[in-house]
């Protein structure tokens, strides 16, 4: 690939801390397609020699990375912000996702010849900007040194649907990313995006109508819509077996127990674990705190109503200073890192360390499911989840309308606990299922007991439907009755065997479902605490509906409509359990 000069419109000096930092702004990177990329530069001001580089590949706008840049600018790196394709004053058409990998290739070799750069170059970035990283890497290009992906987005796992389940959400940021500049006020209306997402679920609209409600086709949203599932379009944008092979670089990852990235995240560190070579394995290093997806970049001790000790506010710049100085310039590895996984233990502001994350939770502690006394459930009389294996006993059932838009509306009059930002301590779904779900629980705790890992739930479930999406949520409720939400998961029946292959239900049949996509999960359970497990159907506004026809889910309304009795069974022949993992110190 030919380099081109870069073109200097703007000097800019910035007295700081440290050195001075000079930025160069509207510089070009020509790709091997004749696309030019626009990017803006961050190096020391005084700078003599040739420097390592660490780049950012954005679809917003670069000016948001500007303290970024300018803090590894101080720290004597060369940080580069380089707006997508398509996107800020980068040339091309944005196809989110597809066209990253190529671009990200070049962009490395462009930056490793340049006189500022050493031919060392490394990479940084969340959540697209995590998902860049990764499909930069895969394509192996030869003057790449690390990459530190952080909460990564993954195709076919977390993107466009978790689950192979659609989210109105989409929308909301291809509106944000839909034109040049990155529309940041149009991302952040909720209520504009509210009244849409609303508008379609009072409706019974099809889902893949929804970009119609803003008055403009997506062509992007469309195309997500005809990829429901993990095919090979999305299979394409992350990297195969025998690209995980051959990656043999350093490798820092970082990811919460509530991000919502958090399946791509780990989906990379497992399929890495799989396939990568036994070297490669050795430098690979995963950080797990209690932060959501924008706590991952910028930790925060408080979440949706919990709060972490002061433990998990780790600087992320001074992790990725020090883990850029151990790879790129041989300097020490960072302090923190004193294993190759470290995770934190929510309510106990502790760090632990393992070998591996498959380490973590490998005891296990499993509740059978059984129907209380009276075989009514309901928030005061609940299922058990008991450590004997059931007695014959009937199934429990509830009843999923997908045409009931009790919980839709509920969904657009936020609760005082929504309006408080508690959102992890929010029983209230306990309150409303009215039917419509069922509730298990165990005894209380004896002793207080270490959650870390991946819950399963392996259930045995009869429905009359050819289709539906059942989830289970996973709660712990303290002496007090106050609850702390730990993790959940929603498989669509569908799917219920393969991500991949679509498989519908018979009516009447009994179907295994194995829930084994929890979210990793870290929390003591209190002495006195109960694990509380509810298993509903989700009928809400801001996920997206099955009508249980056994259509295309995208396209069901109304009319397609099927009410589902949904049976749990829980005896000697169909044990459904709940099997949580437990650490043993």
């Amino acid at each position: 690939m030919k380099c081109i000069l870069s073109c200097l419109i703007l000097f800019a000096t910035l007295i700081s801390k440290g050195q001075e930092v000079e930025i160069l702004l509207s510089n070009k990177i020509k790709l091997r397609d004749g696309i030019s990329l626009n990017a803006t530069i961050y190096k020391p001001k005084k700078q003599q020699e040739a420097l390592p580089v660490i780049f950012a590949l954005t679809p917003y706008n670069a000016d948001r990375l500007h303290a970024r840049g300018k803090y590894f600018a101080e720290e004597n790196y060369v940080f580069v912000i380089i707006d997508a394709r398509g996107r800020g004053n980068s040339e091309g058409v944005f196809d989110p996702f597809m066209q990253e990998a190529n671009d990200g290739y070049d962009i490395v070799e462009f930056l490793a010849k340049q006189k500022y750069c050493n031919g060392k170059v490394a990479m940084w970035g969340a959540s697209y900007l995590g998902y860049n990283q990764w499909a930069t890497v895969k394509e192996l290009p030869p003057h790449l040194k690390t990459i530190v992906p952080v909460a990564s987005a993954k195709t076919g796992v977390d993107f466009p649907g978790m689950f192979n389940i659609s989210d109105p959400w989409l929308l909301q940021w291809l509106g944000a990313t839909s034109e040049k500049s990155f529309n940041l006020n149009l991302f952040g209306d909720d209520e504009y995006w509210m009244n849409i997402f609303s508008e379609r679920y009072m409706k019974d609209l099809p889902f893949a109508s929804l970009d119609s409600l803003t008055g403009k086709r997506n062509e992007i949203f469309q195309k997500w819509m005809a990829h429901p599932f993990k095919d090979e379009y999305l299979k394409s944008m992350a990297p195969t077996q025998l690209q995980y092979s051959k990656i043999n670089l350093p490798i820092l990852s970082i990811t919460g127990c509530y991000d919502g990235d958090q399946h791509g995240t780990l989906s990379y560190y497992k399929e890495f674990m799989q396939y990568a070579n036994n070297e490669a394995k050795k430098n690979f290093y995963l950080i797990i705190g209690p932060w959501d997806h924008t706590g991952t970049v910028n930790p925060s001790k408080e979440i949706g109503g919990l709060v972490f000790g002061d433990s998990c506010l780790l600087d992320m710049n001074d992790i990725h200073r020090q883990w850029y100085n151990y790879t790129l310039l041989d300097s020490a590895k960072p302090i923190f890192l004193k294993n190759s996984v470290a995770y934190f233990i929510s309510n106990k502001n502790k760090w632990k360390y393992v070998n591996q994350l498959s380490e973590i939770g490998k005891e296990k502690q499993s509740f059978y499911l059984n129907a209380p006394i009276s075989n009514t459930v309901s928030n005061i009389n609940p299922g058990l989840l008991q450590n004997t294996l059931p007695t014959n006993k009937k199934p429990l059932e509830y009843v999923y309308n997908p045409l009931d838009k009790t919980n839709g509306i509920l969904e657009m009059i936020p609760s005082e606990e929504e309006e408080m930002d508690n959102g992890l301590s929010d029983t209230s779904l306990s309150h409303i299922i009215n039917g419509k779900g069922l509730i298990y629980e165990t005894l209380p705790f004896i002793n207080e007991t270490e959650v870390s890992g991946f819950f399963e739930l392996k259930a045995y479930i009869e429905t009359d439907v050819k289709d539906i999406d059942i989830k289970v949520d996973v709660f712990e409720i303290r002496l007090d009755g106050s609850g702390v939400f730990l993790t959940s998961n929603t498989v669509r029946a569908r799917y219920r065997e393969s991500q991949e292959v679509e498989k519908l239900l018979i009516p009447g049949e009994i179907n295994l479902f194995h829930f084994n996509k929890f979210t990793f999960i870290s929390r003591s359970i209190e002495k006195g605490s109960r694990i509380r497990l509810i298993i509903h159907s989700p009928n809400v506004i801001l996920t997206q509906k099955n009508y249980c026809s056994g259509g295309v889910v995208a396209k069901e309304t109304a009319k397609d409509a099927k009410t589902a009795h949904v049976k749990i069974y829980n005896d000697k022949k169909h044990p459904s359990v709940l099997i949580m993992p437990i650490v043993k110190d």
